[in-house]
């Protein structure tokens, strides 16, 4: 979702900006970028480690709604994610939210939208095990009814990338603040932009899963 479909990675920078001064700590942009992809919970334990003085979960609860308080009026997408997701809703493939982020962001982005864009939402605290753990996707697979090598898994993170690689899927990096690179089982698209449910099943084509 942060940074796949919408822009939300500045959002969550500027929260942390905020909690971390708020207790008189420093917190960078440069800071900002080694949480990108990673689990709610170790952002916590890190911006613990920054001088925050709050239980992991009220630091959660505080970045989750600083955000929400932001992004509940409307969201920047990605360039070719919206029109892409409505290409796969025509044609009736099934899709999948898979997010770290709490369900609470991820059906508010579900909810700015005019059509229905998912089948299922996987979001942070409904697993276990989050990103880099292969366990968010392979709940989806299993919630919709399908199996994972036959999906196609979009990531711009290195965690998100690492689970989605990991659940047998088929994977697209799709760079925004990690640098993603070949050679770690998924292919690489500068953007979504241009790209359709043609070039998803090429995938299947051009080798074997994953």
């Amino acid at each position: 979702m942060d940074g796949t479909l919408i822009n939300t990675e500045v959002h969550w920078m500027r929260a942390e900006t905020l909690l971390v001064e708020s207790y008189g700590g420093v917190w960078t942009h440069e800071d900002g970028l080694t949480l990108v992809g990673s689990s709610l919970w170790n952002s916590a334990t890190i911006l613990q480690g920054r001088g925050v003085k709050l239980t992991p979960t009220e630091i959660i609860d505080w970045l989750t709604d600083r955000v929400h308080s932001e992004v509940k009026n409307g969201v920047e997408w990605r360039p070719g994610a919206m029109e892409l997701v409505k290409e796969l809703r025509a044609r009736n493939i099934p899709t999948a939210l898979v997010t770290s982020s709490m369900r609470l962001l991820a059906e508010g982005l579900a909810a700015t939208l005019d059509f229905t864009a998912f089948d299922v939402i996987v979001a942070g605290d409904d697993v276990e095990n989050n990103k880099p753990h292969p366990e968010a996707y392979l709940k989806a697979a299993s919630l919709l009814g399908v199996e994972i090598t036959d999906c196609v898994a979009i990531e711009d993170s290195i965690p998100g990338a690492a689970s989605a690689v990991a659940s047998g899927a088929h994977t697209i990096g799709v760079p925004l603040h990690s640098p993603l690179s070949e050679g770690n089982g998924y292919d690489i698209w500068p953007t979504l932009a241009g790209r359709t449910v043609a070039d998803l099943s090429a995938l299947f084509q051009s080798k074997d899963p994953v």
